[in-house]
């Protein structure tokens, strides 16, 4: 469970990440090595999360907010996974 909140917990089983190609410099690697994070979180359908802060979260994710309700995060500032996820 990650918390946000004293009262509001996720469960880890709500968030994928997946790992894909980062743009930019990266010597040798940068074609061949998933670098980037890519994280997804439903948020339209999750059930940790009220529906008022559902609805906040949804207005405030602007163009992180698919139209189906899924926030997407990618992380790509540094050259391993491990520091981007």
């Amino acid at each position: 469970m990650i918390r946000v909140t004293p009262t509001i917990s996720i469960n880890e089983k709500e968030i994928l990440l997946d790992f894909i190609h980062s743009s930019g410099p990266g010597g040798q690697n940068v074609n061949k090595v998933a670098t980037a994070v890519q994280l997804r979180f439903d948020v339209r359908n999750s059930p940790s999360l009220p529906v008022d802060v559902r609805n906040r979260l949804i207005r405030l994710g602007g163009k992180r907010i698919s139209s189906e309700g899924v926030l997407i995060i990618n992380a790509r500032r540094f050259r391993t996974q491990e520091r981007n996820r």
